[in-house]
């Protein structure tokens, strides 16, 4: 990808986290990815603005370039008369490269995945590798891991060893590395799942995909099934096309199986919109609980800074300094932060024909460009909490804004 082509991406991801529910400047973002040959970036993005456009023919159009099976072809006959092949759905097609725990199976003979498909692997991040963030870090003990990690207690209060927890905030603030944590914490096999490892273009595959992927986990217990990107694969019904409808009733389905035993089955998600999650997902036994994942705090902004600034030239840097003065930002603001100054010293000792240090004056020059991702999405989350919030679903994320005033305003 070319320089400009970086910086344009760069830009239009930071007008889409200013403005999530702009369908234009999403759709306009994902067609820069996939022309830019990032697909698996593009696929999420093409996902949200068919939910929020589902009779789009442009976002269906760029799915389908995206998922590598370019424009569809015209139905085929009645294969109850002719014996062809089911004719392809109104909805994105599948993806026909590798992707996030499934093995890679090409999809284009038409058959549903079988549960051998989906890869589970060994986590090996604990929550101690995760900096800062105490607070949330004692939620998840205290609402998930405890119960699950004594057998005494869960025989004395009768806790079953199934549940389901949803990570939900900004985008860019660690929900998928806070899941892989919960699932070394665990010492659980783990798989991540979107809506790119569900999707098939033939009519009720993208169903028998999710029946396969809970049959695969069901061997795998305990394991942790980790589903990114919620609001896409789990949108409300009433808001999405009939063909992401059947993929949502398919996973309430699964998710209360009385034909299958769940027990062992540990359901995390993440969304960044949490209102736009079907309310049935959230319904006792499954999604049942939801922890607020805010942007990261002193410690951990700390830390992430360091780490970006590892194994590079560096002079007179107060990190801790830095970490005051970066609140509100999000993990991949910090990264960008430190990109940026550490590109300003390397074109200036490009011109200096020496490495010059990355020292204070970068980062200066850097904050002064470098805007909080997070801040549009707080003043939405705000409006959200004020209308979703009467059953206290959302209190955490009220406490936040309460505590921090007129800071996101």
């Amino acid at each position: 990808m070319s320089s400009p082509d970086s910086r344009l991406i760069t830009s239009m991801a930071s007008a889409v986290a200013a403005a999530p529910d702009d369908p234009v400047l999403r759709l306009h973002l994902g067609e820069l990815l996939v022309d830019s040959g990032d697909s698996q970036t593009a696929i999420p993005h093409l996902a949200t603005a068919l939910q929020q456009d589902p009779g789009s023919e442009r976002a269906r159009a760029l799915m389908a370039r995206a998922l590598g099976t370019g424009p569809r072809s015209a139905p085929t006959a009645d294969p109850e008369v002719s014996g062809a092949r089911p004719a392809p759905a109104t909805a994105p097609p599948p993806p026909s490269a590798e992707r996030s725990g499934r093995s890679g199976t090409s999809q284009d003979d038409g058959a549903p995945l079988r549960p051998d498909d989906y890869e589970f692997t060994s986590s090996r991040v604990t929550l101690a590798d995760v900096a800062g963030m105490r607070s949330v870090k004692d939620r998840l003990e205290a609402a998930f891991l405890a119960p699950m990690r004594n057998a005494e207690l869960r025989r004395a209060f009768g806790k079953s060893l199934r549940g389901g927890l949803l990570l939900y905030g900004p985008p860019g603030c660690g929900k998928t590395f806070l899941a892989r944590g919960v699932a070394g914490e665990m010492g659980a096999d783990f798989l991540t799942v979107s809506l790119a490892d569900v999707l098939d273009r033939y009519i009720g595959n993208s169903e028998r995909n999710i029946q396969a992927l809970f049959q695969r986990a069901r061997e795998y217990s305990p394991c942790v099934v980790f589903l990114d990107e919620l609001d896409a694969i789990g949108g409300r019904r009433n808001k999405v096309g009939p063909y992401l409808r059947n993929v949502v009733t398919q996973l309430l389905t699964e998710l209360d199986s009385v034909a299958e035993d769940n027990e062992g089955v540990f359901l995390l998600a993440a969304t960044n919109h949490p209102w736009d999650v079907d309310p049935a997902l959230r319904r006792p036994g499954r999604l049942d609980r939801m922890l607020f994942v805010p942007p990261p705090d002193g410690t951990a902004r700390a830390a992430i800074l360091t780490s970006g600034l590892r194994d590079r030239p560096t002079e007179g840097l107060n990190v801790t300094t830095l970490a005051r003065r970066t609140e509100g930002l999000s993990g991949a603001d910090l990264s960008h932060l430190g990109e940026s100054a550490a590109e300003r010293a390397l074109l200036d000792s490009s011109r200096l024909g020496r490495v010059r240090p990355i020292g204070m004056p970068d980062f200066e020059h850097a904050l002064a460009e470098v805007r909080a991702s997070t801040g549009d999405w707080f003043e939405g989350a705000r409006a959200a909490v004020a209308f979703a919030n009467k059953d206290n679903s959302y209190q955490e994320l009220a406490d936040y804004l309460h505590g921090r005033g007129g800071f996101w305003r």
